[in-house]
């Protein structure tokens, strides 16, 4: 049976080719986040598995309000199929995607994705196109060489996963949607050899600060206050008093510490000769779990509150926060089914480890319910220009996909 599954997966190569490829014409990008979501992807791939003629299952729609989105929500897809049992096989992809960034940097249209010799082009045809296809397609090469089976499979094709699913799974998983005893897989993070399965994130820690002066000509700087030195000064003592506090290590996490990185500014005035009023700037920090992030947040008060008394300028802090959660087992069910199916397909012994959080699967753990993360994937190529996936790559993870829902 398994060399049959194999040789069905690989009869679909150049239709799961054409399937990304058209997917990802279609941006899908938060409104957020400067677009408007997820409703035309998800009204093509409901178009796209109406073709591929899947036989005996249930699609069913659920969305989430958002006043931002044009239609004033956020839909995710979920496909059921029913197996020789009822406990049912969970494969969870995301339907949105980054920004292109600067598009001077690419050497293609983001959105007219290119094949060049092995590889697809384009934008989110790795993060997290290539997975969502190859859960598709994994299905179909069951159905095409007519094996049932052994897991009732669940697809779920899901919003907002780039900006924190705060409008898709952290509210879908409040729903009765999913069950205690599910095996979740979460195809959103891998390396190119395909032997890494994710059983640890660590917390995800996000602060955004915004920092009020006085705008004044830059001719007269006395007569105002920088927002533009204090928020650079800001930056420069928070990275350093966080790394200076928290220097914990577990060899779990690849990072094997925690990180506190200072990511993103906002634009503040049009001129060179104005002194800005406010700055607004973002880190982005994930945490070891032995960290106690309210004790990293009275660090972050206390050189907020320094800052403030050397330059005059007030600062407001906003958090968005994840804990992290007790790792997946390295022994559990879903964990043991995706080792034998890596294997059987990559002929590669798969270790378990944790990596800095921010995937599906943390929404799963806090809720009692083992998941792993895993894929065959292009290191270093997601929310990049010229983002790519191996063709091979594609081939691969649906078979690995297969064997799981056959019980291989």
């Amino acid at each position: 049976m398994r060399s049959e599954i194999l040789t069905s997966v690989e009869k679909l190569e150049h239709s799961m080719t054409e399937a990304l490829i058209r997917l990802c014409r279609i941006p899908a990008i938060s409104p957020h986040n400067g677009g408007t979501g997820e409703d035309a992807k998800i009204l093509e791939l409901a178009k796209l598995i109406d073709e591929l003629g899947l036989k005996n299952i249930s699609l069913k729609a659920e969305h989430v309000d958002d006043d931002k989105a044009p239609s004033g929500r956020r839909p995710s897809l979920f496909l059921e199929y029913p197996g020789k049992n009822p406990r049912r096989l969970c494969i969870l992809s995301h339907i949105d995607i980054v920004p292109e960034g600067d598009k001077s940097s690419w050497t293609l249209d983001p959105f007219k994705p290119e094949i060049r010799g092995s590889r697809i082009y384009g934008r989110g045809v790795s993060d997290n196109g290539m997975c969502l296809v190859a859960s598709l397609f994994a299905l179909k090469a069951l159905q095409d060489a007519g094996i049932e089976p052994e897991y009732t499979v669940l697809l779920a094709f899901v919003a907002d996963e780039e900006m924190g699913s705060h409008y898709g799974l952290e509210q879908l998983i409040e729903r009765d949607i999913f069950r205690l005893d599910d095996l979740v897989v979460v195809p959103d993070s891998g390396n190119d050899a395909g032997d890494f399965i994710e059983v640890a994130e660590k917390a995800v820690w996000r602060l955004k600060f915004t920092v009020t002066g006085k705008q004044v000509h830059a001719a007269y700087p006395n007569k105002g206050v920088n927002a533009c030195r204090a928020a650079n000064m800001l930056a420069y003592e928070v990275d350093e008093a966080l790394h200076k506090e928290f220097t914990q290590r577990n060899e779990l996490f690849d990072v094997p510490f925690s990180t506190f990185e200072p990511t993103r500014r906002v634009a503040n005035v049009p001129a060179i000769n104005i002194v800005p009023g406010r700055e607004v700037m973002e880190f982005d920090c994930r945490v070891l779990p032995e960290v106690n992030l309210d004790g990293a947040f009275d660090v972050v008060k206390k050189v907020c509150a320094d800052v403030e008394r050397k330059t005059g300028a007030k600062i407001e802090i906003e958090v968005d926060r994840s804990d992290a959660t007790e790792p997946t087992r390295a022994d559990s069910e879903v964990c043991r089914l995706l080792t034998r199916s890596v294997k059987s397909v990559l002929g590669i012994e798969p270790y378990a480890g944790g990596i800095g959080g921010g995937t599906f699967a943390a929404f799963f753990r806090k809720k009692g319910i083992p998941a792993v993360v895993w894929a065959q994937e292009c290191e270093g190529v997601a929310h990049q220009p010229d983002e790519y996936t191996e063709i091979s790559y594609l081939v691969n993870n649906a078979k690995v996909f297969a064997l799981m829902m056959a019980g291989e």
